[in-house]
């Protein structure tokens, strides 16, 4: 399989599907797969035409984290070469939360790992109710570093250290009930729930839709004042664009 075919990328009405397309690797992540995504995603994010983006696995499972190879090359990389390769992964994550359109995770199997960490990176998750989540790392003596980060602002410290520390799979209805993953389906209406979803953001302002993204993740760092300052920037900058003057004068007309 060429590097072309290892992400899969098809455009419809404004919806972008990115697949993982490693099926018999359990859609593990390499070094090629996470270059591909990142290429996915910048593609998507200067496409004028798109409004949502949906990041589904190939086969039965979501994505499995690192796979063999790329764990062999870890137990033997220098630490540069470790700091270099993990760098990588974290433009990925942070990529995600870069491109101005929402960005959905369609979960089916498992989504473990480095995996399970891309799932969370999304704006938002729905997923199969079979489907499984976890953290690994810790049985084999490594650490669920960069995805802690993601983690920690998902759920409680409590059952973050839980998740980190003991390495366990939870079911998706205790992912929901968490807060760790938006909605769990039957599995034969997740597509359709998704791409429902999809469509619901096609309907709606791609600047707001886009300044709000931007704001909800930059206030992660900001003290209230500041993240209320932020807001008020937004907010002015908000009401002088065209899609807020249309859809003012759309309300009033009906009121």
């Amino acid at each position: 399989m060429d590097n072309s075919e290892i992400v899969l990328y098809l455009v419809q009405n404004g919806i972008v599907r990115i697949t993982l397309n490693r099926p018999d690797k359990r859609n593990a992540l390499n070094d090629a797969m996470i270059a591909a995504l990142k290429g996915a995603l910048r593609r998507a994010d200067q496409d004028e035409t798109v409004r949502a983006i949906i990041i589904s696995g190939s086969g039965s499972d979501f994505c499995s984290g690192a796979d063999l190879a790329a764990l062999r090359k870890i137990s033997r990389a220098s630490v540069a070469e470790n700091l270099e390769d993990a760098s990588s992964l974290m433009e990925l994550f942070l990529l995600i939360r870069a491109v101005r359109h929402p960005v959905i995770a369609e979960v089916r199997g498992r989504a473990l790992a480095g995996g399970c960490g891309l799932a969370l990176a999304c704006d938002i998750v729905l997923a199969a109710r079979s489907a499984r989540f976890g953290f690994p790392e810790v049985k084999i003596g490594f650490v669920p570093a960069m995805v802690t980060a993601i983690l920690r602002r998902n759920v409680s410290e409590k059952k973050a250290f839980e998740l980190i520390t003991l390495g366990d799979e939870i079911s998706a209805g205790e992912a929901e009930g968490l807060g760790f993953i938006n909605r769990a389906y039957d599995e034969e209406r997740l597509e359709a729930e998704v791409d429902n979803l999809a469509r619901r953001f096609g309907a709606l302002s791609a600047s707001a839709i886009a300044q709000s993204k931007r704001l909800l993740y930059q206030t992660d760092s900001l003290s209230f004042e500041d993240a209320l300052s932020a807001g008020a920037d937004v907010n002015a900058i908000a009401r002088m664009s065209e899609d807020c003057r249309l859809g003012i004068e759309r309300f009033l007309k009906k009121n």
